[in-house]
């Protein structure tokens, strides 16, 4: 199949798909005569493998190792526990600052319950006391942005 049947059949982009290829990712496919690329069934499940892992928010250094042990099926797999437990921690570590910044963004929006002028609206005040570097109820003392 050539690469839009390819990236029709993954819902994928072409250009994302001659990246993966590029990077080592996908392996390289066949060239017909006339130089287009012959891509084949392996192909598209190796694509819809590299775009699982990323829909999972792997990134493509951990991707290029999952597929290297594609390829060594008889390795231990401990690496691979390793590698999804720190990203486990990673998306650990992503809600946690996101629980702190919609905590941030309460507090400022805390400081204008009622419908005013934009020139006495408490979100506009705080954003300006920020960025000329002075204090903001949505950031605690110490924390600068």
């Amino acid at each position: 199949m050539r690469i839009g049947e390819l990236a029709r059949l993954s819902d994928c982009d072409v250009e994302t798909i001659r990246f993966y290829e590029r990077e080592g990712l996908l392996a390289a496919p066949a060239r017909e005569a006339n130089g287009y690329r012959s891509y084949t069934e392996a192909h598209l499940v190796q694509l819809n493998f590299i775009r699982h892992c990323r829909s999972l928010g792997i990134g493509l250094p951990e991707v290029r190792i999952l597929r290297s042990f594609q390829a060594r099926p008889e390795l231990a797999c401990e690496e691979i526990n390793q590698l999804i437990d720190q990203q486990i921690g990673r998306i650990h570590q992503q809600v946690e600052t996101l629980r702190l910044l919609e905590r941030q963004l309460h507090a400022l929006r805390d400081t204008c319950r009622a419908t005013q002028r934009a020139s006495e609206c408490g979100i506009l005040r705080n954003l300006a006391q920020a960025a000329e570097g002075e204090g903001c109820s949505c950031h605690p003392a110490g924390h600068a942005i």
